[in-house]
């Protein structure tokens, strides 16, 4: 689709804020009117429509996707989407280490284990660590816990921790990614340390080092999109 506006504003109205394209309001692509709870949010949208060249692109509306997956589908998938984000807490990245003999092992110690123990006493919760890949259930009231701090999210926290949660493939990382003053860089790298490893050992090839930077860039805009909603 070609580019059909000159310039894009924010406007304040007594529901919120959105963006308008040459004077008129976005509508979500649910046909709800497209408002968000802060100034902060709807100019970091704006700048993506006004960032698009002659051609749209729509795969750059990476947080106007998100607003309008927490107003047309959230309010009756809350349940759904509480359900699937809980299960990163039942496979959490952070808790399937190597054996402890194995050079990995340390390394995985180092990075993860202060993130998940800061992420146990935040929350109030014991996760429980596996050597190996075979499953281990979390604790019935770990779970409960989390269920419940999924549930006070507003939808657009939830929107924004689907993608942080999905693609650290972890809840711990995806809870600790709206931490106000979280680092996006070194959770990331947490998430990806197992990647990290194996490219040490053998090295990267040039697409799944585009594949990783797409990823992280999703990673970032979710968790700059959950931050601006506060």
């Amino acid at each position: 689709m070609k580019r059909f506006y000159k310039d894009a504003a924010v406007v304040e109205t007594e529901l919120g804020f959105h963006v308008a394209l040459d004077g008129r309001a976005i509508k979500s692509q649910g046909g709800q009117p497209q408002v968000v709870p802060t100034r902060v949010l709807a100019e970091m949208m704006a700048a993506e429509w006004r960032e698009q060249g002659e051609e749209i692109d729509p795969a750059r509306f990476v947080l106007r996707d998100m607003v309008d997956y927490a107003i047309d589908v959230l309010p009756t998938a809350r349940s759904e989407t509480i359900a699937k984000i809980l299960r990163y807490a039942e496979t959490d990245t952070l808790c399937y280490r190597a054996d402890p003999d194995e050079p990995f092992w340390r390394r995985q110690m180092d990075v993860w284990e202060p993130l998940l123990a800061d992420f146990e006493a935040r929350e109030g919760v014991r996760m429980e660590r596996v050597s190996g890949v075979m499953h281990r259930l979390q604790p019935p009231d770990t779970l409960a816990k989390l269920r419940t701090r999924l549930e006070e999210l507003d939808e657009f926290s939830l929107a924004a921790l689907e993608p942080l949660a999905s693609l650290a493939a972890s809840l711990s990382i995806g809870l600790s990614a709206l931490e106000p003053h979280a680092d996006g860089d070194a959770l990331w790298n947490a998430a990806n340390l197992e990647e990290d490893w194996q490219v040490e050992q053998w090295g990267e090839d040039s697409e799944a080092a585009a594949r990783r930077a797409r990823r992280k860039a999703t990673f970032l805009a979710a968790m700059g999109f959950a931050h601006a909603v506060r």
